[in-house]
């Protein structure tokens, strides 16, 4: 399958009408290659957003509007002590909000040395070895949406600004990266003591059963990692098929909601969707300063990641320490949902960052469809009384003496008055004979 990947230094370009079609952007692939599955940015403003460096964002996206970071924080240091991979096209360390992120002596840089030549037919540099040369842009965007610090001139800030970021450089510009590659930056991760892995990219085609990727997600699970992955971009005419390694069991498959908390047109739809997250219009963190807006599951895996890190720093004490099972369970269930249980479009619904975080009072291993809705009682039918019930009679009979008491009262109040007039005649009489 023939896809546009988007335009950036060091990226190969296309004409600007190609660009704003394309809504899943990334290299052609053959079957055991990976696509970064970007989006182009919104149209608005496509000419001069993502040049880097770019114009700082000033005021707050609206992506972090629809969260209380003050709640949010209250019982997490932020995500301090957290440590997130993102294996990616690299994160530059250029960026201010980045730069005290970024954890350098973790990282790596995982491209092939033979690479693809882009389309002027040159190789682009492979980068530094600890993976914070980004030409694309691409990972440095997912990392602004974990872990940017916040800055004066910008209301953009990360969803766990004190977490760290290990920056695993395993893609570029021209989609070198492989299926193997990436399973070796996911074992990478967990060597460094990653705590959470985001993987903002998808294979063209399925994998094979046990491949080196499907093994090296199950060892990271084992060593209690949470894996976070984008759904994919395939979704535009209601497409539907499984990408990996966010279809893998264990994996935690986010796909993108819009403003109204509805699937994005572009996500990808399926059973193994897990849920949704802002995917369109995202601001982040570009090379060399500034922000930039793009669209795609892509930007929603990351914000995902960042509410996974500050779960992570909440619940880390001991016996009572979540694993990387109850995290998912928990983003799961305090989902935003419009039907009861799972669906294919946005899995089990639009991930609620503050419930995640405040109704945590206790861990759970799977969401459940019927929690949060009582199950209606059957009505107690009537009882059938043929003729006067017990109640209607103690009423009648109360009448009868109301009523009977009240007539006597009034024929002896009437006799008492004849007999008092009959007197006073009487004597009256008696006086004047």
């Amino acid at each position: 399958m023939q896809r546009n990947h988007p335009r950036g230094p060091g990226a190969t370009t296309r004409p600007r009408t190609s660009r704003l079609a394309a809504l899943a952007a990334a290299t052609a692939v053959t079957a055991s290659t990976l696509t970064v599955t970007t989006a182009t940015p919104a149209a608005a403003d496509v000419s001069t957003q993502c040049s880097f460096p770019s114009k700082a964002y000033k005021g707050r996206p609206w992506s972090l509007q629809r969260v209380l970071l003050n709640e949010l924080w209250r019982d997490t240091d932020q995500g301090e002590g957290v440590r997130v991979a993102v294996i990616d096209t690299g994160v530059s360390t250029e960026h201010k909000q980045l730069k005290d992120a970024v954890d350098t002596k973790s990282g790596k840089n995982l491209l092939p040395k033979k690479r693809k030549k882009d389309e002027s037919g040159r190789v682009q540099p492979r980068g530094k070895a600890n993976g914070t040369t980004d030409s694309v842009g691409h990972g440095t965007k997912v990392a602004g949406i974990i872990a940017a610090r916040p800055a004066d001139d910008t209301g953009f800030v990360g969803l766990a600004p004190k977490a760290t970021i290990i920056p695993i450089q395993q893609n570029d510009a021209n989609g070198s990266g492989t299926a193997d590659t990436l399973a070796a930056a996911i074992d990478h991760a967990v060597r460094v003591r990653a705590d959470v892995i985001n993987i903002s990219q998808d294979t063209a085609q399925a994998l094979s059963p046990k491949s080196s990727l499907e093994r090296a997600v199950n060892r990271a699970l084992r060593a209690n990692v949470v894996v976070v992955a984008s759904a994919g971009n395939d979704g535009l005419g209601g497409n539907v098929k499984e990408t990996y390694p966010a279809s893998y069991p264990g994996v935690l498959a986010v796909a993108s909601s819009d403003r109204n908390n509805e699937r994005a047109p572009f996500s990808q739809s399926g059973e193994f969707v897990d849920v949704a997250a802002p995917g369109v219009d995202m601001i982040s963190t570009v090379p060399k300063g500034g922000h930039c807006a793009d669209n795609g599951t892509s930007f929603s895996a990351p914000y995902v990641a960042g509410v996974a890190a500050l779960l992570r720093a909440k619940h880390n004490d001991g016996a009572n320490k979540w694993t990387q099972k109850n995290i998912v369970a928990q983003i799961e269930q305090t989902a935003e949902r419009s039907v009861s249980g799972h669906d294919r479009l946005v899995g089990w619904g639009v991930i609620d960052p503050v419930r995640a975080l405040t109704e945590d009072e206790h861990r759970i291993n799977r969401p459940t469809a019927k929690e949060g809705m009582e199950k209606g009682r059957k009505p107690t039918p009537a009882k059938l009384q043929l003729g006067e019930t017990e109640q209607e009679r103690n009423e009648r009979l109360g009448t009868y003496v109301l009523v009977g008491g009240g007539t006597l009262l009034a024929v002896v109040i009437g006799s008492s008055l004849v007999y008092r007039d009959w007197r006073r005649r009487r004597q009256t009489g008696d006086s004047g004979a």
